[in-house]
């Protein structure tokens, strides 16, 4: 009788184990594919004088991140960016010593954990972990319309870039 009864509590472990493993896999990797190449569209000075002219922002991954190199005429800017998957929308948060200059820490360093509901996103979890609620971010890839927009913090002044992939 112990051994059925054993035999038993084996297979509901194994089964849970199974199941517990399979949820927690991550099922929101980025498809880079899809993200990469080359965004034609406007980059727009923001402020009390606004202005924009054509630009391109050319993206391309470096292991896990992107590199986003937006150029056009009187503006070339070239930054890396981490992304995250956010249901349909790709997001993306500024990386290393830009990172630590926006938000006052490097990432991995924070204990913020403002105490978000669980989210199963990728973008909701590094919200969580490495940012206060006030925290700001700065652009996104919209999968449906095949788009890009990034706002550019610089010294003289925040460009805005709206683009659509090639």
């Amino acid at each position: 009788m112990k051994t059925r009864i054993e035999r038993k509590l084996k297979v509901v472990f194994a089964f849970t184990l199974a199941l517990l493993l399979f949820a927690c896999q991550k099922s929101d990797d980025i498809n880079y594919d899809e993200i990469t190449g080359s965004y034609t569209g406007t980059i727009s000075t923001i402020g009390s004088d606004p202005s924009s002219t054509v630009a391109t922002a050319d993206i391309q991954k470096l292991g896990n991140q992107i590199e986003v190199h937006c150029y056009g005429d009187g503006f070339d800017k070239t930054i890396i960016l981490d992304v995250f998957q956010n249901e349909n929308d790709v997001m993306v948060c500024l990386t290393g010593e830009d990172f630590n200059n926006m938000y006052g820490h490097m990432p991995g360093h924070s204990n913020w954990n403002w105490n978000m509901p669980h989210h199963n996103s990728e973008w909701m979890q590094h919200l969580s972990d490495e940012h206060q609620q006030s925290d700001e971010h700065f652009g996104n890839f919209d999968m449906q319309h095949h788009s890009f927009n990034y706002t550019f913090q610089m010294s003289n002044g925040d460009f805005h870039f709206q683009g659509t992939r090639n």
